[in-house]
């Protein structure tokens, strides 16, 4: 179900506590995607990300998309700490609706050049708009049944067989779809897929990604040759669909 972020300016999926499982823009708004140039440390990210906001005259709620990179995968249980520490961010930001997290995230370990220590990569925002189509964001998601953070979770933990890599990727593949459609979305909107691993695609991307992308193959995929934020878990995938990408 779709819950108002009305100070925000956008609707969300409701996700497990350190993010939305995504986001979608009010009408008479839009969803802005901004990548930064220079990757700055997560806690200081958030400065910047105030103080573009405000360039804008868009308050702190505006904020409904971040994008992390880390320097290897976490543990199952320093992915948790981590993650309390950067929630408490957001709510010192009173972002929480009802105690609920509105923020989608991603969060991914680079296997080259990686950071010496988590880093904002990118963030996405509400603004307003006249004459748009929808907007959205789908949080970030790995093959961890029903995004609940335990190793027992993981599918096929341990497994990067082929057949296992098959079905992880199909499993992430309909998280995408269910997020979409809960987000009241079709493939229509999308015009950015991101998937994050270092594992062979030559036979996934035909067979598990394009061939259920309908409208959006068009505008292809991005492959990451990174990591997913949890040690053993291998495949990740992120997309959304939004009219303005920035670079700062």
């Amino acid at each position: 179900m779709l819950i108002a972020h009305p100070q925000g300016n956008y609707h969300f999926l409701q996700g497990i506590d350190p993010y939305s499982c995504g986001v979608v823009a009010d009408a008479g708004y839009e969803i802005v995607h901004v990548t930064l140039q220079h990757p700055l440390p997560w806690r200081q990210g958030f400065g910047r990300v105030e103080a573009h906001l405000q360039e804008l005259g868009r308050s702190r709620y505006a904020l409904c998309g971040m994008e992390l990179r880390s320097p290897t995968p976490f543990t199952m249980q320093g992915f948790i700490d981590f993650n309390k520490e950067y929630c408490v961010i957001l709510q010192e930001w009173d972002l929480y609706v009802d105690g609920l997290n509105p923020v989608a995230r991603t969060n991914v370990a680079p296997q080259h050049d990686p950071p010496q220590s988590p880093v904002l990569h990118g963030f996405s925002y509400t603004v307003p708009a006249q004459d748009v189509g929808p907007t959205l964001v789908v949080a970030g998601a790995g093959e961890v049944r029903e995004g609940i953070l335990e190793e027992d979770r993981i599918l096929h933990n341990g497994d990067t067989s082929a057949a296992a890599m098959r079905d992880k990727a199909v499993y992430v593949m309909q998280v995408m779809e269910e997020r979409l459609r809960g987000l009241g979305g079709e493939w229509g909107w999308i015009n950015m897929v991101d998937i994050y691993t270092i594992h062979p695609m030559d036979e996934l991307l035909e067979e598990v990604v394009l061939s259920r992308m309908e409208g959006a193959q068009r505008h292809g995929v991005r492959w990451y040759y990174t990591r997913p934020p949890v040690v053993d878990i291998e495949f990740e995938m992120d997309m959304r669909g939004v009219r303005q990408e920035l670079v700062i």
